[in-house]
């Protein structure tokens, strides 16, 4: 990774200057690598003079000369990796990557092909991915949309910089809202859930009554099975490793009792008011929770800690929980739930907010067939699954969002995913016109990859594995949509201004070709990363 190149040679020139001019400098300050935003600053600019100034009481462009110097007593004598390093206002240290660097980066891609940008830095680590994990009691709507996209994404990324992942989906199918299905679909005075689906269920498992609770069972069953289930494979094309049912999985099998038995074993759950309470506060949440209520039914917290230790039991080093928007008060409780089993390892909560779907300015609902919220599936075959998941993917999961329904409908360079998968298609289709006219991609001729556009391009094939670990050290996949639109922007540009095949110039246009290759390896990798198809033609 150049980025961590550049941080060695930082603290390497820094710790001689500490030496050498006695700088009082008890520890190394923390700073930032940042890729520039304007390429005439270089490539890659570094903070750390400004970080520096305060404790040595020092002016920064003072700092970041004196850095600069002894990193070019560094790397004398190589050439290869930075054409040049100046220093600007206000004391930032800029990095050029050198022609050299460049065209072996691109070497690298057409040797890596689609493995270029894996990683090992996640090797050994475990991780429960559970997304999703809807109450199967209606089909899933944009917010589950957006937090499984984001989850898949996640997915992928983790896998491809060496994490072992579970994708886990936890079906609540023990609980209350079980008897509330049932009343709704018996269609009884304390029936809650609209919508043409539970007319279905009605006509299916509610027509002839029966029990409320094995009613409920029944329709959530089917539900899971015959409306959940094909909408994540089918319509969302997300594959779970593991479908956990909180009925089969964690209370028939005695794990909510385990988990009782350890809180009361370390001495940390209490009676109270006639209920069982875990003493959460112990462990930073804001108020005791109830694990077994005055009539002496469970509640879902107990269920939870069951399942908290049904995780712990498969070995998972990291715990990643996505939540809807409601959930946000859930984490402190689960956090608290963990360390008191005795969970040791990570745990990230992602909650993943609110979706509004507009068009022309004004909120849309879709049909009535899952009551007063839209489905994911309606929406999927609406605009298409890759428009979908690209549009929920190009936002950080923690804001707010507005699903521009008329922008994802287009067919047109506005449409960023459209504008993206045409940039692939025309890279496959330069390719193939390359194989009419006899000439193919040659490495031998990347030297003369010269022009500013070429070398633009070559940057941005550079970036791709720094992205990667970004995205999964921070959990980003937003970072990806933007890179891909920015790579096939790099594209349009660079085919405006070069001739890629010219039968006059066969060795140019064998480099050039080369470079449309290597584009294309990495503009299809990052679409394959987000979960999103990469078109030959269009």
């Amino acid at each position: 990774m150049i980025s961590e190149s550049i941080r060695t040679l930082v603290e390497a020139a820094v710790s001689k200057l500490r030496d050498a001019q006695g700088w009082d400098l008890p520890e190394m300050p923390a700073f930032d690598v940042s890729r520039t935003k304007d390429e005439q600053f270089g490539d890659w600019a570094v903070n750390v003079a400004m970080m520096l100034a305060k404790p040595l009481g020092k002016n920064p462009m003072e700092i970041a000369e004196a850095i600069k110097d002894e990193i070019l007593k560094q790397v004398q004598d190589d050439k290869m990796s930075f054409e040049k390093i100046e220093v600007a206002r206000p004391g930032y240290i800029n990095f050029f990557l050198s022609p050299a660097y460049l065209t072996a980066v691109l070497g690298e891609v057409l040797e890596k092909g689609e493995h270029f940008g894996d990683s090992e830095i996640g090797k050994g680590k475990k991780i429960n991915n559970e997304f999703i994990s809807a109450n199967p009691v209606g089909p899933l709507h944009l917010g589950n949309g957006r937090g499984g996209f984001y989850g898949d994404a996640i997915a992928r990324i983790l896998r491809k910089t060496g994490h072992e992942v579970v994708n886990e989906y936890y079906v609540n199918d023990a609980g209350e809202q079980i008897l509330v299905l049932g009343h709704s679909v018996l269609k009884d005075e304390q029936a809650i859930y609209p919508g043409e689906y539970i007319d279905d269920l009605h006509e299916r498992f509610g027509k002839q009554g029966g029990d409320v609770r094995e009613v409920g069972e029944r329709s959530a069953a089917y539900l899971l099975e015959n409306d959940i289930k094909k909408t994540v494979s089918e319509e969302m094309r997300i594959a779970f490793d593991s479908w956990i049912s909180e009925k089969k999985d964690i209370v028939e099998t005695g794990l909510v009792d385990r988990a009782l038995a350890v809180f009361k074993e370390k001495g940390i759950a209490y009676e109270s008011e006639g209920a069982l309470w875990l003493r959460t506060t112990d462990y930073g949440d804001d108020k005791d929770r109830v694990l077994v209520k005055q009539d002496g039914v469970r509640t879902y917290f107990a269920s939870d800690c069951g399942y908290i230790l049904h995780k712990m039991e498969r070995g998972f080093d990291t715990l990643i929980v996505i939540l809807g928007a409601d959930h946000h008060g859930y984490t402190a409780r689960f956090r608290a739930a963990a360390q008191a089993l005795g969970f040791a390892g990570e745990i990230r909560f992602f909650v993943v907010q609110l979706v509004r779907l507009m068009k022309d300015g004004k909120e849309v609902r879709m049909s009535k067939r899952a009551g007063n919220v839209v489905s994911i599936d309606e929406l999927v075959r609406t605009v298409g699954h890759d428009a979908a998941r690209f549009f929920f993917l190009m936002y950080s999961p923690d804001t707010h969002m507005n699903f521009d329904l008329g922008l994802a409908e287009e067919h047109s360079e506005k449409n960023p995913v459209y504008y993206v998968e045409y940039a692939h298609a025309r890279l496959a289709s330069i390719l193939r016109k390359a194989e009419e006219a006899g000439l193919s991609p040659g490495r031998g001729s990347l030297p003369l990859l010269v022009h500013p556009k070429e070398a633009t391009l070559m940057r941005e094939l550079a970036f791709f594995p720094e992205l990667l670990r970004t995205a999964a050290e921070q959990y980003a996949p937003h970072k990806l949509p933007t890179y891909a639109i920015r790579l096939a922007d790099r594209l349009h540009s660079f085919y405006a201004e070069c001739r890629v095949i010219d039968p006059e110039n066969s060795e140019l246009s064998q480099a050039r070709l080369a470079l449309v290759s290597g584009v294309k390896v990495v503009l299809k990798e990052t679409l394959h990363v987000l979960g999103i198809d990469a078109p030959e033609k269009m």
